[in-house]
This record gives C-alpha cells, structure tokens and sequence, in this order.
C-alpha cells in the first residue's frame, strides 16, 4: 500500500520576497515571526492567493503570503469588526439582556443604539467604554469555530440572537463560522483580529439617542478620527431606518423572510412609492420659493443616482407649473491642456479647478438676468469645449438644473446670491442591514450599482471598475463629502429591495475576476456579502426607478 507523507510547503512571502519552505499546517503568525516582518502598525491578516485570511490561517498548500495591516480597506474592516464585538461583549457584560445595534456610519464614526429599557446616559456610556477597555487591557483571543450551520443557529437561538438565526436559516452552507469573545458568541461576515489587545485606539461618545463608535482615522491610525458634525445626514439615515424597522425589513433575514412570503411585488411597490414621495415633497419645497430660486444643485457621490433624480425631479418641478432646464457640469470642464495634474501628473478631473468656474458664474448670472446665452458643450473625445445651436434665454417660471459632483461647494457660485440657490444631496445611504451587529456601508451599495453600469453601458470590465474604485473614492472624500452638510435637503436613492435585485447581475461580474489579481480579495468579499440576499426578479421595477440607470429598461434618455 502506496503511504502518503506530511512535507513542508512552499510559501512566496511578497513582503521580504523570498521563497521559503514550512511544515505542513503552520500558521501565519508563525511566519511573521519567523520572517521578523515588521511594519508601523501591526499585523492584522493576509492576502493568501489574494484573498484575505487571519493569522490563524493554516498553510496546507503552496501560496503567495502578502500581509496586510489597518493602513490598508482590508485591515480597517477587519479593525472594525473586531471592535464592534468588543462592544458587544462590554454591553452583554452589563446589560445582559440588552440588545446592540450597530446601525451607519456617520460623523466620523459608527452610530450605535442599545435597546435596555432606559436611554443611555453619561454615566452608562462611560461604563461601556471602561468594560470596553478592560476587555482590550486583557488581550482576550477571537476564537473562530465552523460549525454545522444547524447548530450554529441552534446556538444563536440559546443566545438570544434571533436576528442570527433568521439571517442563517436562509442560507444553504453547510457549516457557518462562529466567533467567541471569552464568554461571548457573535458572527460577522468578514474576518477579525487575532486578539483584543490589537484594538487599543478607540473611542465610545454620546450621540444623540445613542452612542457613536469611533475608529482609528485612517492617515494617521494612532489617533482617532476627528469628529463631524452631520445632523442632516443623520436624520436622513434614521427616517428610512425607522422607515424601514416599520415595515420589518430592517435586516436580510427579515427581508428574505418576506420573500418567501412572495412579498417582493410589495416590497418594490413601496420602496418606489417612498421615492416619488420624497422627491414629490423636494419639488414643493423649491417651487415654495421659486420667486428667489433659480438655480437647484444637485450633488453627490459616484453611481447615487444623480442623473435620473434630476430627470424626475424635472417632471414634477413641471407638474408644479415650473419650466425646467438641465445644465450639466461637465460641459464646463476646461480644455484638455489646462486641466490640473495630481501628484503622479495624471489630470486629475475630479477637482473642481477641472471647471472654469468663472464661465459657470457668468452664464448663470446672465441667464436669471433674462439674457440670451449661448451654453457650452464639452467634447470628451477632443478634450475641449465646443459650441453648437445651444442657445437658452429663460422667464419668469424657469428655473435652472445643474448636476455635478461640485454643485455643493461653496466656490462652484460663489457670485450668485444664496437666494437664488437651492442644493440637493443625493447618495445611497442603505437602510437594511445585515443583522443587528453588522450593516452594510452605503458605498458597497454603490460599487455594485457602478460594477453593473460600467459593464453594460460603458465598457468597463468588473476588474477595471474594482481597480479604479480607490482613486473614486479618495475623489468623494476630498471633493464631495465635505460639503454635504451644505444641503437644503438631501434625498437617500437607495432602495430596501434592490440588493436582491442587483445579485443578480453583479454575481457573474464578480466571479470573473481572476485569482492572480489583486483585487480578487475584494471581489470575494463582495461575493460572500451578496450571498445572504435571496434574489429578487426586476419584472415589476417601474420604468421611472431610479435604479433602472443601472440595470436596462429606464424609459429616461441618459
């Protein structure tokens, strides 16, 4: 009989860049330590075969090893995760039967809600932080265990952790991962640290109703992000949280739930009702002051909708006896050859000296005077503005529409009176999460509407979409989010069914990513987190949704 023997593995460790044999089974601290790898800030997990793993990770086969810490999207998520079950465990720890939720980011942190009978007071939020870092001082493991999803659930129940047990008993694998947090059990879709003692920077302040969980700021990880003050953004999230908890939908495993009860014709019926009204309620609003205001700015960040809320803010601002007219941003773009560079000297478009402000002032200033202008138009493929037969001359019940993601910031008009002004904020600030523990950042939401739109109408493969998503994001940090705040009102594009409906197309997007691209580990993310969701046909999606600019069938011209 042939006998099969154990033999040491071959491991490329890209950080020190050498080849180097282990035993079978070794874990991935063990080669940290081996390596003496260092870094500014520690450790927290590695790419294997570009896909993220924990440092409890057993290497059985040959593999590519690059580590990874909290500089990187990656080591902040995991950060995060690992934070909010130490939260959990300092709430369980005192208030045994509370119940935590952990709802959306905000102010530079995550809002969090504990229902325990009483609001939390100064006093109490103090407690939770002290037992937070006593639970950190002690460096207590997270303890990972696969278990048969069957008795996961049953132990979740035994918890009191029933939004767990739902969200599981609508998935089909085998066997689930549960995490213990000394005498703790939580689950998270996403990896965590190896231990407590990872965790030291953090802070806990009083938020409002609740508390906000604050994180390490990302440029400089030994402090702690600063503090925004966002009231308007918050209130948006909680009315279509509270809007949401009403219809038992704030969680996917209320949501499948309901699905099964073929409750999806509903479900689209409503959330696309909640729309019209809202964008119904903003229309009324401007033609309230339409004597002043001539001008509505519309802005927000990548793939939330802008262009077809403009549309449809355009036929009711009709209904309401206003005469629209679309400006687009774009069109005042400088020319190619005088478009600022960034710092690798690439021409860097998002920035607002892109536009020729001056032009954009001066034609808006000429136009609410009553003058005839002749509106430009930019020519992406030669790089520079043109003119056509575009001439505009506007009345008395006329007002202006311009889309673009500086239309928030103060210099785009800065010589037009505030008066004549009205702003709208759009993005998609997703209202279902995952369980109590675990929600969903609104800008997963809108990487998978822009994975669907650039493969369909622009010609964008998914790999490229995922490689081009940091520079997009970096662009809204610097260029969109600071100004938010600016807002007459903000409008949330994103709506409770269609996840289930994005499953759809984003699957095939994501699975085509290769393994030898780095950005198969956020591919595999992505993939794990669309699995809870049941899908959800698109038959009955009205031709007006707003999420039809990323699927197909919108009756809008774009």
């Amino acid at each position: 009989m042939k006998k099969y023997f154990r033999e040491d593995v071959r491991i490329l460790c890209q950080d020190t860049g050498q080849a180097i044999y282990y035993p079978f089974g070794t874990p991935l601290y063990e080669i940290i330590e081996n390596q003496g790898i260092k870094r500014e800030f520690p450790i927290l997990g590695a790419y294997v075969n570009n896909k993220l793993r924990e440092l409890s990770y057993r290497i059985f086969k040959p593999k590519i090893i690059r580590f990874t810490d909290i500089t990187s999207s990656d080591g902040r998520r995991m950060y995060y995760r690992s934070l909010s079950f130490v939260l959990f465990k300092a709430v369980k720890d005192i208030y045994p039967k509370a119940v935590l939720n952990i709802d959306h980011s905000v102010s530079g942190g995550i809002y969090c809600e504990v229902e325990n009978g009483h609001q939390l007071d100064a006093e109490a939020i103090a407690a939770i932080r002290q037992r937070m870092a006593e639970i950190i001082e002690k460096d207590l493991p997270f303890e990972r265990s696969e278990l048969p999803t069957k008795d996961a659930i049953e132990l979740f129940v035994e918890n009191g952790l029933y939004d767990k047990s739902r969200l599981l008993a609508g998935r089909r694998d085998l066997f689930t991962s549960v995490y213990r947090l000394d005498n703790r059990i939580n689950y998270f879709y996403g990896h965590l640290v190896p231990s407590s003692g990872y965790l030291k920077v953090f802070g806990l302040d009083a938020y409002y109703d609740g508390l906000i969980l604050r994180m390490p700021d990302p440029n400089n990880p030994e402090q702690l992000s600063p503090m925004k003050k966002q009231p308007k953004l918050f209130h948006i999230f909680r009315e279509h949280k509270e809007w949401a908890r009403l219809i038992d939908g704030s969680h996917v495993g209320q949501l499948n739930e309901q699905l099964k009860l073929s409750k999806a014709s509903e479900f689209i019926k409503m959330a696309e009702a909640l729309h019209e009204k809202k964008v119904v309620r903003i229309a009324e609003e401007i033609e309230a002051c339409s004597q002043d205001v001539k001008l509505v700015l519309i802005s927000g960040p990548s793939s939330s909708g802008k262009t077809t809320f403009s549309k449809r803010l355009a036929i009711q601002l009709k209904v309401a006896g206003l005469k629209p007219h679309a400006i687009s941003l774009d069109d005042y773009f400088v020319n190619r050859e005088d478009n600022p560079k960034d710092e690798n000297g690439e021409y860097d478009f998002e920035t607002i000296k892109a536009i020729d402000i001056e032009l954009f002032n001066s034609n808006i200033l000429d136009l609410m005077a009553g003058k005839e202008v002749h509106l430009p138009k930019f020519d992406f493929t030669e790089g520079k503005r043109v003119y056509n037969n575009n001439v505009l001359k506007i009345g008395k019940n006329d007002i202006l529409i311009v889309e673009g993601i500086h239309g928030l910031n103060p210099e785009l008009t800065a010589h037009i009176e505030y008066r004549h002004k009205f702003s709208i904020f759009i993005s998609a600030l997703t209202q279902i999460s995952i369980d109590h523990q675990n929600y969903i950042p609104t800008t997963d939401n809108r990487l998978l509407r822009r994975l669907i739109r650039d493969a369909r109408y622009r010609g964008y493969s998914a790999l490229e979409t995922l490689r081009r998503w940091p520079s997009v994001r970096r662009g809204e940090e610097k260029y969109i989010f600071p100004y938010q705040e600016n807002a007459d009102v903000m409008f949330n594009s994103a709506l409770l069914y269609e996840l289930g409906v994005i499953k759809n197309l984003a699957v095939p997007l994501l699975k085509s990513i290769p393994p030898d691209e780095p950005e198969y580990s956020e591919a595999a993310r992505l993939l794990k987190f669309l699995s809870y969701f049941k899908e959800i046909p698109d038959q009955e999606i009205p031709p007006t949704s707003l999420l039809r600019e990323f699927l197909w069938g919108s009756s809008f011209t774009y």
